[in-house]
């Protein structure tokens, strides 16, 4: 059975689930908000079918906090190969994740220390706009969950900070970081990034 995790939550992936990961897959999902239509007396009259445009990106740090990669939809694989972005969803419709992100722990350079998930809004869409954002993580072995932060952030933001992977003494440890932020791409959003590495 998955964890949920709740904001500023930390779980081990080994020690806490009791099983090696070799690779996984982070995978993010959100919905566009319904948004109410008025009919010609003024009436309301159904939901509106506004798409919402989000990017999920991670950042790749050193020890010393560092962006050493980055992977997004401009550039889906981190130099190394180790990290892939799936490609880009461009209305967060369907259910489901709508973009995901494939790490190869075994494969990731001992220099990467953490990892920062990110959801963005390009379009400069808010938080408002959008509802049912999570972040999971899935054993790309078998497809089953491992873990899954929900949020129930709304508000002028553009970006949130979902998730971090870091390493730990015993392997890869795991943080709910659920922070909003304001930027359209992970350019814009390097520095807040490093306050949860």
């Amino acid at each position: 059975m998955a964890i949920s995790l709740s904001k500023g939550q930390r779980v081990s992936l080994e020690k806490d689930t009791g099983k090696s990961y070799e690779k996984v897959i982070m995978g993010l999902g959100w919905d566009a908000r319904q948004q109410p239509k008025k009919g010609i007396f003024g009436f309301l009259t159904g939901g509106g079918d506004k798409e919402i445009d989000l990017d999920a990106s991670v950042g790749l740090f050193d020890a010393e906090g560092m962006l050493v990669d980055q992977v997004w939809f401009r550039q889906l694989r981190s130099l190394d190969g180790s990290v892939e972005h799936t490609g880009d969803n461009l209305t967060g419709k369907g259910d489901g994740d709508d973009e995901q992100i494939i790490v190869a722990l075994s494969r990731v350079p001992p220099k990467i220390q953490s990892m920062v998930f990110i959801v963005s809004s390009y379009s400069n869409d808010t938080f408002d706009t959008i509802d049912n954002a999570f972040c999971r993580m899935v054993d790309a072995s078998n497809g089953q969950e491992i873990l899954r932060y929900q949020l129930s952030s709304h508000g002028s933001h553009t970006a949130m900070l979902m998730m971090s992977l870091y390493r730990k003494e015993n392997g890869w440890s795991v943080r709910a970081v659920g922070e909003a932020a304001q930027g359209r791409t992970i350019a814009d959003l390097t520095e807040k990034m490093r306050q949860f590495i």
